[in-house]
């Protein structure tokens, strides 16, 4: 096992190209073990150079909701109503704190992430009651 920090481009590429040969190693094997480490630093590697951003509270609410399978209908009891649920997937209306209570226990989201700043949408409405975009023209 010859496993070196992972600190340029050309060195991720080799340790992935390793990586990919040594996936499925029985459990327990050195090569298992080589593994396991090499994901780890690929893993490191990967959040320095290329991050991801947190999605918005808008869009976070949707992609829970869509993981849960759940309708807009469904938020009534933590949003407030269907009008104002379309009003905040819509991005017409902001969150509230007590809306933002309600959805971290509902979806099981951070509050981190619900109480980012977000903007208001001053177009047509996007969000059917289904929680689907309709079809573009």
């Amino acid at each position: 096992m010859d496993i070196k920090i992972i600190k340029k481009k050309a060195d991720y590429e080799k340790a992935l190209k390793r990586l990919e040969i040594l996936f499925d190693a029985p459990v327990g094997t050195p090569e298992s073990d080589e593994a396991d480490v090499l994901a780890l630093l690929i893993d490191d590697y990967e959040k320095k150079h290329y991050p991801i951003e947190a999605p918005d509270p808008i869009a976070a609410i949707k992609i829970r909701m869509e993981e849960l399978n759940l309708k807009q209908s469904d938020l009534v009891n933590e949003i407030g109503g269907k009008s104002r649920v379309s009003e905040i997937l819509n991005r017409k209306r902001k969150l509230t704190v007590e809306m933002i209570r309600k959805l971290t226990s509902r979806l099981n989201l951070s509050a981190g992430i619900l109480v980012k700043d977000y903007k208001l949408n001053t177009g047509p409405s996007i969000v059917s009651d289904q929680g689907e975009d309709p079809p573009e023209n």
